[in-house]
């Protein structure tokens, strides 16, 4: 590795995706597994949500990201993604620290799916009460 090139890593989970991240001094680029960020979320909200914390930081264009993101779905791994980034560029620069905390993106979304119970047919659902 150059020594004029600075590399980060930070890890981010959602849900029950876990998310490690190397950012990199570069043009921008995003690639997650393998592929460009706009392939791999096909959506516009989750494209959109990975540019927020270089938008909140300022440093658009200015990082490269390759990400290897496992378990969950889409949503979680785009959180989980985001947040790792967020750590990344924190750990880059104590001035952006404080900038990416208040936006949000350094505490960790800690909401899971809630696990079924013993009795009942889901989480919270209930089998019909009958008086007779």
């Amino acid at each position: 590795m150059a020594k004029d090139t600075l590399t980060f890593a930070a890890t981010g989970r959602r849900k029950t995706s876990v998310a490690r991240v190397r950012v990199s001094e570069g043009s921008g680029s995003i690639m997650v597994n393998g592929l460009e960020a706009n392939k791999y979320f096909e959506t516009a909200l989750q494209q959109e949500l990975l540019k927020k914390p270089f938008e909140t930081a300022g440093v658009v264009g200015k990082y490269d990201i390759v990400a290897i993101v496992k378990g969950g779905g889409k949503s979680g791994q785009c959180g989980a993604v985001v947040h790792a980034v967020a750590r990344a560029l924190a750990s880059s620069d104590e001035e952006l620290k404080s900038v990416l905390k208040k936006g949000g993106y350094l505490s960790r979304d800690a909401r899971m799916k809630e696990r079924k119970k013993p009795g009942q047919p889901g989480a919270r659902k209930r089998f019909q009460f009958s008086k007779r």
